[in-house]
């Protein structure tokens, strides 16, 4: 027995020492060949003054048949960069004699948290590499723009209680809700930029108004704080706008996209032209026994539909494109229009009379009967679709006047990752409109196109 524990102890020892006489052979030579890189320039998400990028990442390759130790790896500006880097697990902006093993590959993390003194800027920075093969960099792209921030906490309800003129000086990030206080008007001036946080929101409380003040290729944006592209196509990512009792909406040249329900209007006068909105786990826009007058109105990607309609009203969209190719949930229908008289309101049910009127449309998507009416019994349930095309099943019962019936439309592209719902040349909905329902804000198309005659069916010419 003694024998035989003499003979694992030896055994361990030799193996230990084996190890360690590996360990202590591996050599790192200079690199003999320039390094590789995944990305010659890393284009950063927007960021705001005391905001911090995502973490983006860029990978070096050893491309030779030997270990190289890479002599230094370090940030043009040095400490005084708005950008960070981790370079093997350490953060900092400069860094000596790194290993990297033959034929293998390092990760190199980015991350930028500026503080911003003027409207906007480029912060451009270089990672640099250098070896004896040569020098090398990578390049840091990111605009940095100034922010006004409104924060909500146990102490700050977050309300504007005066008359407000928001300007695009500055982007506005919102923590928590802002509340606009009753009877009160919030301006937003053309290029202003309104971001979310997770969770977050905007409240139109009783007998306020919001008026958005866009301009065509300066259109005021809603969106939610995550300003990575790919964040353009997730809804959820933050709550919407939320409309009192009694308020007003007046909004031209819009984007509202990437949160749950994008405008919930209750009992709301809305006017809204030349407008994009799209991606919302819910509803683009939600509207309880409230007059909407939409035209140039383009919508896509909602879950359960791009309009829903509750409890009545007066709705009339001209020249609207809305779309709905809705896919991150098959539970959800992903309707063009949901409209019925009721409304669950709490535990009352509530019911009021509806008018709905669609003119040189187009409702078009993934779902068999685009538009999904419910009228209840005892109400006025009135609808009119006039020179659109629509996409419907059998088990539609409204009636369409010299509209065009699930034909394809032929978007350009409706997948919202490259969206572009103009029509391709040989669409079925060219030149089929009816001049009568072109008039003031339908006279151009949504991109300031001048309609024909006949013009051409939805927001598009």
């Amino acid at each position: 027995m003694n024998k035989l524990k003499l003979i694992l102890a030896l055994s361990f020892w030799f193996l230990l020492t084996a190890v360690s006489c590996n360990r202590d052979e591996i050599s790192f030579d200079a690199p003999s060949q320039l390094l590789r890189f995944s990305a010659d320039t890393v284009f950063l998400d927007t960021v705001y003054n005391q905001v911090r990028s995502e973490t983006y990442a860029v990978k070096i390759y050893n491309d030779e048949d030997k270990d190289v130790m890479i002599p230094k790896i370090s940030l043009q500006n040095g400490s005084s960069s708005l950008y960070r880097i981790n370079v093997d697990g350490k953060a900092g902006t400069d860094f000596t004699n790194i290993p990297l093993r033959k034929k293998d590959s390092l990760y190199i993390f980015v991350e930028i948290a500026p503080v911003a003194n003027a409207p906007e800027a480029i912060a451009e920075e270089r990672i640099q590499f250098q070896t004896p093969a040569g020098s090398q960099h990578v390049t840091l792209f990111s605009v940095v723009q100034d922010a006004e921030f409104f924060i909500q906490t146990d102490t700050n309800p977050n309300i504007l209680s005066n008359n407000t003129n928001w300007t695009n000086e500055k982007a506005k990030i919102i923590f928590g809700d802002l509340t606009l206080e009753e009877g009160k008007t919030l301006d937003i001036q053309k290029g202003t930029k309104i971001y979310f946080h997770k969770n977050s929101g905007l409240n139109i409380s009783k007998n306020a108004k919001l008026n958005v003040f866009g301009e065509l290729n300066q259109e005021v944006i809603f969106r939610g704080d995550r300003n990575d592209p790919r964040y353009d196509t997730i809804p959820k990512n933050w709550n919407g706008i939320k409309f009192d009792t009694g308020s007003t909406l007046t909004m031209n040249y819009a984007k509202v996209f990437g949160g749950t329900r994008g405008l919930e209007m209750n009992e709301t006068e809305a006017t809204i032209n030349n407008t994009i909105i799209h991606t919302f786990q819910e509803f683009g826009i939600f509207a309880v026994k409230s007059n909407l007058n939409a035209s140039n109105l383009v919508m896509n990607n909602c879950g359960e539909a791009a309009l829903g309609i509750f409890k009545g009203g007066t709705y009339t969209l001209t020249h609207a494109t809305l779309a709905n190719y809705w896919d991150f949930n098959s539970a959800l229908p992903g309707l063009g229009i949901y409209a019925t008289n009721e409304y669950q309101n709490g535990t009352a049910l509530e019911n009021g009379p509806l008018t709905l009127k669609v003119n040189n449309s187009i409702i078009y998507g993934s779902a068999e009967n685009m538009v999904e009416l419910k009228p209840i019994s005892g109400q006025t349930f009135t609808t009119e679709f006039n020179y659109s095309l629509l996409k419907y099943g059998t088990k539609a019962t409204y009636a369409t006047a010299n509209s065009i019936k699930n034909q394809d439309p032929k978007f350009v592209n409706y997948f919202t990752q490259k969206m572009n719902l103009r029509l391709q040349e040989d669409s079925p909905a060219k030149g089929k409109g009816s001049s009568s329902y072109v008039s003031g804000s339908t006279l151009k198309d949504i991109v300031g196109v001048t309609r024909t005659n006949p013009p051409t069916i939805g927001a598009y010419q």
